[in-house]
């Protein structure tokens, strides 16, 4: 492996167009993406394009990194190897899903849970009937709500009180959360100062409403929303939507 100085150095030339400097950095690092992509392996996907898509997402982390992030190149460049390979998957090797699926997905996960102290769960046919949609499309429907979604993905307006937030904002983060992911989140809490990530703490790992956040912090709540929506556009320009 390269020293950081080394690395440092020629990660100044690859972003100056040196395509050899970038030539260098992928190959003594493709222990590094091999040990990413193999968890994708039997996904359909030849391992010689695997090893491809993930070294255009090392070439992404090239262009895309800054030493002011304050994190290792090679921590910072982990997500966007594995969401390079994710976005394939997601876009290219699966059928895309469309927002009205999702939303008929929400109605049905809706309709389940309003029937489950009931004696019996309805069938597919009864929830076809009561949304007014076909079995196939009930069927499609719960079938492609498995495919993987975007972290930023809008939620459709059909999402009771969750108009306009994203998946991010929405989900907390679960234990057992991919070694992927849980790197590009430390990645993300790292590079924020330390009132900002104490926001983000409270907000999404505390489950603290914005007034609650403020009365903690002693300002206001429309300061914690400014500086929510400020974090949240940060991660889209520095970490990329298309990582997760």
């Amino acid at each position: 492996m390269l020293s950081v100085e080394e690395t440092s150095r020629l990660l100044t030339l690859a972003k100056d167009g040196c395509n050899q400097s970038k030539t260098t950095l992928i190959e003594s690092n493709a222990p590094l993406i091999k040990s990413i992509i193999k968890r994708y392996i039997g996904k359909g996907v030849d391992y010689d394009d695997l090893f491809q898509l993930g070294s255009l997402g090392f070439v992404k982390a090239i262009n895309k990194y800054d030493s002011n992030y304050n994190v290792k190149f090679t921590t910072y460049a982990v997500p966007l190897i594995a969401g390079e390979v994710k976005r394939f998957l997601r876009d290219d090797g699966a059928i895309k899903v469309s927002r009205s699926v999702k939303a008929l997905y929400v109605q049905i996960k809706r309709l389940v849970a309003s029937k489950s102290g009931e004696e019996y769960s309805p069938t597919i046919d009864d929830i076809a009937s009561e949304l007014g949609s076909t079995r196939e499309e009930v069927i499609y429907a719960m079938e492609a709500a498995q495919m993987p979604l975007s972290l930023f993905d809008k939620s459709d307006k059909s999402g009771e009180g969750d108009e306009g937030l994203s998946l991010s904002e929405r989900i907390p983060i679960a234990e057992n959360t991919n070694l992927d992911d849980k790197i590009m989140i430390k990645n993300m809490l790292d590079s924020l100062e330390l009132r900002d990530r104490k926001i983000i703490i409270l907000r999404y790992f505390r489950n603290m409403t914005q007034s609650q956040v403020a009365e903690k912090l002693g300002i206001s709540q429309v300061q914690v929303s400014r500086i929510e929506q400020k974090i949240i556009s940060q991660f889209r320009d520095d970490f990329g939507s298309e990582v997760i």
